[in-house]
């Protein structure tokens, strides 16, 4: 059977703005479209990693519901333009950054104290508005590193000092992530789709980069679960190949008995042959000593013998 077909072109056009994309995929195996469109989009939008502010703390607020003298934003709204506050962070732990402003005056992100750790990505955005000559505004910001959107509730707020006021933190740099499904044309088929994204990002990333980064996370996923398949289909070795094995070692292990029982009964023979051969020796050293024999009986004279007569 023939494999899917797979797409063999991709274009990609500018959008309404720098940072604005319009990214075509084509052609894609039908239903294909929708497929590859819907989990890109989420995975854009929710796993790529960014920067955001998570708490700030505004000299002489002690929480999130008080008025800011000379202030003309109240605190919730400073939270809400903090948080499209659009930053890089070059350190992988939370940085502390300051912002200062005197007089009448809109606060924007210039105002940010410059940080060796900390990049400004949006310096013309709004933080709040001084209405007075005298008005003066010191805050603190605590940036981290995240992915996606996280809620105060899952935040950690344990080191968070007296004062710092906890927000939502946007991380993802996606602002806008879409897709629409065309039919064209291929050969005599005329079901085939063509995956049409647009992706917007808050100038941290290209809308390529992003398209890229959400790619290889699901690659890294698929990947693991075709790896986790080919460890559990590999042949398990039958038990008597392990058996033969133990019998062979087992063998091994008595013949191995059985030669050091011999090396240690050789130098015995040995030791008594040895005994055996210097007996002989003595005894061929020995003298020889003369039997002796028995006295010889005195003859008979002839007188005797005519007396006895």
């Amino acid at each position: 059977m023939e494999p899917l077909a797979l797409p063999s072109k991709i274009e990609i056009q500018k959008g309404r703005n720098e940072h604005e994309a319009i990214i075509s995929i084509q052609p894609c195996h039908p239903g294909y479209g929708t497929t590859l469109g819907n989990a890109l989009r989420r995975v854009i939008l929710s796993s790529l990693p960014g920067a955001a502010v998570t708490a700030f703390k505004i000299k002489g607020v002690s929480h999130e519901f008080s008025a800011v003298p000379h202030v003309l934003e109240d605190v919730v709204q400073i939270a809400l333009n903090l948080k499209q506050l659009r930053l890089k962070v070059h350190s992988a732990e939370p940085v502390r950054i300051e912002l200062e402003a005197k007089g009448e005056k809109k606060v924007t992100s210039k105002d940010i104290k410059p940080s060796a750790d900390v990049e400004v990505v949006n310096p013309e955005m709004v933080i709040a508005t001084l209405t007075d000559k005298n008005a003066e505004l010191k805050m603190e910001l605590i940036v981290s590193q995240g992915r996606g959107y996280v809620p105060t509730e899952v935040q950690e707020k344990e080191n968070l000092e007296v004062g710092m006021i906890p927000i939502d933190a946007i991380f993802t740099p996606a602002r806008n992530v879409g897709f629409r499904v065309e039919n064209v044309r291929v050969g005599q088929m005329t079901n085939f789709e063509n995956l049409i994204l647009t992706i917007e990002t808050d100038g941290n990333i290209t809308p390529q980069e992003a398209l890229t980064q959400a790619t290889q996370i699901l690659l890294d996923h698929f990947n693991f679960i075709v790896e986790a398949n080919k460890v559990e289909d590999e042949p398990i070795k039958p038990k008597r190949t392990r058996k033969a094995k133990a019998t062979t070692t087992g063998e091994t292990a008595v013949g191995e008995a059985e030669s050091e029982t011999q090396k240690e009964a050789k130098p015995k023979r040995a030791s008594r042959t040895k005994k055996a051969a210097k007996a002989e020796a003595v005894a061929e050293e020995a003298p020889e000593v003369p039997a002796q024999s028995e006295p010889e009986k005195p003859a008979e004279t002839n007188d005797e013998s005519q007396a006895a007569a």
